[in-house]
């Protein structure tokens, strides 16, 4: 989709996400290159950067290259903003792993990653 870059709003919200393609087994690593897309919407980005753009919401599924944590990360390097830290939760102490308990501590929000 060849979809303009035009400003309507004070805020951008893009996604990048697959087709569905790469199957769940195979997650957690960069698998399709999608640089050169990514390349020509960071470039998007950049033009319409210092007129009234406030915010920028920009998601990254794992459908679209195989690993939507990696894949943030390198459109994050191609805008030029630092990296973004994310800590892996730890189970506490005595708590008991119960199943619930262990799919709570891998779930991170959103908002874990804003700086």
């Amino acid at each position: 989709m060849q979809t303009p870059p035009v400003l309507t709003t004070d805020f951008l919200y893009l996604r990048f996400i697959g087709d569905r393609s790469i199957h769940e087994k195979d997650f957690g690593r960069i698998q399709i290159d999608r640089v050169l897309e990514m390349q020509k919407w960071a470039e998007n980005i950049k033009t319409v950067e210092d007129e009234r753009i406030k915010l920028a919401i920009v998601a990254a599924n794992n459908h679209y290259a195989g690993f939507g944590p990696g894949t943030a990360k390198m459109f994050r390097n191609m805008l030029g903003l630092p990296e973004a830290k994310c800590e892996v939760r730890e189970k506490e102490q005595g708590q008991e792993a119960s199943p619930q308990h262990e799919l709570d501590m891998m779930q991170s929000t959103l908002s874990d990653f804003l700086d």
